[in-house]
């Protein structure tokens, strides 16, 4: 059941990678930084919701001023 369940996260990465082809640099940055946030928000949090919400919106921010 395991191995199935790192299948499908690592299915996931790859399509959503995928689906950044076309985005600007401003963009792709931005969700790069929303992801990154909202995982270590979330690891910060202990999962909690407001945390992992939080530390996406922080990390949009940051990701959205990268240049």
């Amino acid at each position: 059941m395991k191995q199935i369940g790192k299948l499908l996260v690592i299915g996931s990465i790859v399509l959503s990678l995928a689906g950044c082809a076309s985005m600007t640099r401003t963009q792709r940055n931005t969700a790069i930084g929303a992801a990154v946030g909202g995982v270590a928000g979330s690891v910060l949090t202990h999962g909690s919701a407001l945390g992992t919400v939080g530390g996406a919106v922080v990390g949009g921010v940051i990701g959205n001023m990268t240049r």
